[in-house]
């Protein structure tokens, strides 16, 4: 499992991540990065903030090592970084496995109980599950 209070330096934080991903509007910037890079200005336009509040948002995914500025003259250009979005997938990773666990015990004591009282019929084995 992904140690998530490392602090590996220069590396970001699952916490960061995680905290960059809480917002719908940051949300929304990744994805629009995520086809090329944008401006700042280009980020922010389809949001009713202005280029301080777009920049707030833009440190966030900074600091958390989504996104990283390039900066010439004026203009900077922000481009996505999806390597620690790696980190936060191999954390619900586990505990999808956890659940699907928990699941196929769950799914063989209803097969199981299915069968009727007094049957030696043991239960199927649990089918694999699809990773989603």
């Amino acid at each position: 499992m992904v140690d998530y209070k490392s602090d590996v330096p220069g590396g970001p934080l699952l916490d960061g991540v995680f905290q960059a991903l809480s917002d719908p509007t940051r949300r929304a910037m990744l994805q629009a990065l995520a086809g090329q890079p944008r401006t700042v200005g280009e980020l922010a336009a389809p949001f009713d903030i202005s280029l301080a509040g777009a920049s707030k948002h833009i440190q966030v995914l900074e600091r958390a090592g989504l996104i990283h500025r390039e900066v010439e003259g004026r203009v900077h250009t922000c481009h996505l970084d999806a390597r620690p979005l790696h980190a936060g997938a191999e954390w619900i990773s586990h505990y999808e496995r956890f659940w699907n666990g928990k699941l196929d015990v769950l799914e063989a004591l209803l097969r199981t109980a299915d069968a009727g009282p007094g049957t030696d019929k043991p239960a199927p084995a649990p089918r694999k599950r699809k990773k989603t």
